[in-house]
Order: C-alpha cells, then structure tokens, then sequence
C-alpha cells in the first residue's frame, strides 16, 4: 500500500508546519528520521499502548528499552538517501540493518507505521532485506575481545539526534558510560548520507584508548569475499556479495577504511570484522549495501566489483568519497 507523504502527514508524525515546508520532502534526497510512542507506558521492559509515533528531533533512550520494546518505531533511527535505506537498532545489538529501495522517493515516513515490523514484507518501496541476527549486520560497532564480540548490553545513557540539511542526512548517537570487560568510555558514533549514494560514512570516537573497537559485515551464505587496497595503499574495501538478502537476491555489503586505523581482520563465526588501533581521534569509514531491485542498481558481481574500484580509486586520489 502505498502512502502519501503530506505536509499534514508531517506534522501528525512529529514535524512542525514551518520544518515541513523548509525541508520538501517530496525533493528531498536524503532523509533521516527518528520516531517513538510517548503516551502509553512501560510494563517491564515492553512499552504498553500509545496511538502514534512521533519524530523528534532528539531522543534519550528510556533505561527499559531493548529490543523488541515497541516504543520506537523500526526500533531506532533511520536515514536513507535517494537509493537505499538504513537503520540501527538502538539497544543492545547496536546492528545497522538496509531497507533495500524499489523507488527513489523519500520512504521512511512510512516505514512501520501500520505495524511494528511490517517491513520485512515485500511492499511497493522495497523491504528490510538484511537478517543481522547474532552478527554486526554493516558497518555497525562492537567490541572484539579474546576472540568474543562485547555488544552495547550496559550503557549509563543513550541519546540519539538526527539533523537533515539540504546536501545530506545526519544520524548522531552518544553513548555515555559504554561498560565492556573491565573498561567504561564514552562513545560516539555519526553517520551521514547524501543525495544519489548508496554509501554513508560513518565516524566515531572514542573518550578513551582501548583495545578491540571493532566494525564488519555479518557473515551469509552464497557469498564471495571481495578484497582490495588502493594503489597508495592508504585505502582498502571489505565487501562480499552474492544472494544473502531476506528476499532471497543478489546483495553486496561493502566497508571501505583507511588501512592505517586497522589493528587486525578477523574472520569468525558470525562476521568479518575490522579491529581499529587504540585511539581517541575521531575515525571515518564507509558502509553501503547494493540490492539488485534498486532502481538502475548493481545487478551482478561484475558490476559491483567495477563500483566498489571506482570509489576505491576515488579515495586513492582524493582520501574521502
């Protein structure tokens, strides 16, 4: 079912009149969104009632949430540009999730609107097309240490902020007091997306020097790992592609980073993961997925692999994409 997107529509989903009509949606090519219940209750760790999601601007997570918690829609924040979406569990599995795109409208508005996890159904703007499970999902963070991945399960708070401007989409989360193994930081992590891309570039920083921060891609089935450095050999990408979406099709996930944050690759179980060195200089990579049924998308390995070297080769010149 398909769903318009009015300035009336806007504003029942939390937008002001006046940010509505700044911010032409139906133009817009990148958008980021978060959207929660505030009028029901909490019962145990489940959010009980409430008869709309807002977006805000801003949200401090409740100290019940985890997942499957109900009070957030698609249970964190989203942002998408004009080719794929994106989304983050905000709660314990921190994993980033793709809303593979059959159009190149602006879809999150309505994206669980109708039911909390509808979206893992085919519909006329495409679908959630990545099973995380237990794994990092893409481009997400953990903790890698002696051989386990530590996830978010005790943070003192959480609070999310999205930001959309006219050249891109922000999606900023601050977790303060970030508990694993014997240490306790704070942490940041900022992902921006902008118009015609299918990457967002994810930042993140870090209060303390430890040992272990870690990003990757969730391991599939019917997959080929891709693996090349630049010619400078500052630049490097992780990608795999074959058909590991939900639908089941073809889908490529891919990391491009600076090969001098690395630390180590590991492979395990459930992910191929990349350990950054210690430190707490703010560090930038790339994340992307590239579903076959994206409007004009990438549709064989041979054209992912001639994408992901040409972005490759972006960075080789330029050190940024």
């Amino acid at each position: 079912m398909k769903t318009k997107i009015t300035i009336a529509t806007l504003f029942l989903l939390g937008f002001s009149a006046v940010n509505a009509q700044k911010y032409d949606i139906k133009t817009a090519k990148t958008y980021a969104e978060i959207s929660a219940k505030t009028d029901g209750k909490w019962e145990g760790r489940k959010y009980i009632g409430g008869t709309v999601f807002k977006n805000v601007d801003e949200l401090k997570l409740a100290p019940e949430h985890t997942d499957h918690s109900f009070d957030i829609r698609y249970e964190g924040p989203g942002w998408e540009s004009n080719k794929v979406g994106y989304r983050l569990y905000l709660d314990w599995r921190n994993a980033i999730d793709i809303f593979g795109k059959k159009t190149e409208a602006i879809i999150l508005p309505q994206v669980g609107q109708d039911n909390f996890d509808s979206y893992h159904n085919m519909s006329d703007w495409g679908a959630d097309i990545l099973k995380a499970g237990k794994g990092i999902g893409i481009g997400s963070i953990d903790r890698y240490l002696n051989n386990e991945k530590l996830h978010f399960r005790e943070v003192d708070s959480t609070i999310a902020k999205v930001e959309n401007k006219t050249n891109e989409s922000v999606v900023k989360v601050r977790y303060y007091g970030w508990k694993t193994a014997s240490d306790k930081i704070d942490f940041t992590s900022e992902l921006t997306i902008k118009p015609d891309q299918l990457y967002t570039q994810h930042t993140i920083k870090a209060s303390k020097e430890i040992k272990g921060i870690c990003t990757g891609i969730v391991k599939q089935k019917n997959t080929e790992l891709l693996k090349k450095e630049s010619k400078n050999k500052k630049w490097a990408y992780l990608a795999t592609y074959g058909q590991q979406s939900l639908v089941p099709d073809k889908l490529g996930m891919a990391l491009f980073y600076e090969v001098k944050t690395i630390e180590s690759v590991e492979d395990t179980s459930l992910d191929y993961l990349l350990v950054f060195k210690p430190t707490t200089k703010a560090t930038s990579f790339y994340l992307l997925g590239a579903w076959e049924q994206q409007k004009d998308g990438i549709k064989t390995q041979e054209e992912f692999v001639q994408y992901l070297d040409q972005k490759l080769e972006v960075l080789n010149k330029k050190g940024k994409l």
